[in-house]
């Protein structure tokens, strides 16, 4: 499979580059429907048709190395170690890590690789926010006798990390997750809040960390939009609104990382595929224009 954008831009050696691009073809506990094995793939393949730039700015200039795909065989601990090991290698090459799944779950490895830095009391490191953008919250404490399902994933960053949590475009909720959000102090604007209210102008308070992580579930999106998911889901975001919500996320705060993930490719319909990798550039629009927000 060719480097994320290749047809514009030559690979980058990981110590040059702006952006490691790590895809992680994990599907073990998917629910419904599935296919994210091959969601990273059809990401990169996609991308070879995305322009070079994306709302003036052309985040290859900074440099795309596209990292090997993680082997996915093994445990969970195993295979979460490895995603922790090609993130921690992106940070410690200066790089921002954009995440390509797979299943949510890869999300829980990335985290722990900014975690590792910040026992390590990296300045630059500490601390930082996760923006979740997601149909469903996530909070399971286990879901269908596994730990490491996609449906827990946040409850276990919010319990094991300690990181501040915000999440937008939820609509598939139960009550034990509403009960982990009050359990966390879960920051939430919900589907049908959006819908009634706009998107807010502040969505993170003041105190909420200034560098952020996003963690965007295709699934946030809404259901005709991006049909190629498990769980397709109406009432989710459509273009602009995600791109505005997060702009106004970033504002005066700094994009650290990220993973796009949960894409399950249906042969023949091109149009997810694109959307899936249009969105991975814009995030990386976004990394690119918040640096100046970088803490000293």
């Amino acid at each position: 499979m060719l480097p994320f954008l290749f047809s514009e831009y030559p690979q980058s050696t990981p110590e040059s580059a702006g952006f490691h691009i790590i895809s992680v073809p994990l599907e073990r506990s998917v629910s419904y429907g599935g296919g994210t094995a091959k969601g990273p793939a059809a990401i990169l393949k996609a991308s070879q048709q995305l322009e070079a730039w994306e709302n003036g700015h052309a985040p290859g200039e900074s440099g795309f190395y596209t990292a090997p795909a993680i082997d996915c065989a093994g445990t969970p601990e195993v295979v979460l170690d490895r995603v922790r090991a090609a993130v921690a290698f992106a940070l410690t090459c200066g790089a921002t890590p954009v995440v390509l799944g797979g299943e949510h779950s890869v999300t829980l490895g990335a985290l722990r690789a900014f975690g590792a830095l910040s026992d390590n009391a990296s300045s630059d490191s500490l601390p930082l926010g996760i923006v979740h953008i997601d149909a469903h919250a996530d909070l399971r404490k286990i879901y269908e006798d596994d730990p490491y399902s996609h449906a827990c994933v946040m409850y276990r960053i919010a319990n094991e990390l300690k990181l501040p949590l915000a999440q937008f475009a939820v609509r598939e909720l139960a009550k034990e997750e509403a009960d982990a959000r009050k359990q966390f102090s879960v920051l939430h604007y919900d589907a049908d809040i959006l819908a009634k209210t706009g998107m807010p102008f502040r969505p993170l308070p003041p105190d909420f960390p200034r560098r952020l992580y996003i963690s965007f579930d295709v699934d946030g999106l809404d259901s005709s939009l991006m049909p190629a998911t498990g769980t397709p889901s109406p009432g989710g975001l459509f273009w602009h609104d995600a791109l505005r919500l997060l702009a106004n996320c970033c504002e005066e705060r700094e994009v650290a990382g990220m993973d796009i993930v949960e894409l399950a490719p249906i042969p023949g319909m091109h149009h997810a595929d694109f959307t899936a990798a249009k969105l991975t550039h814009a995030l990386m629009v976004l990394a690119l224009t918040t640096k100046r927000n970088s803490v000293p």
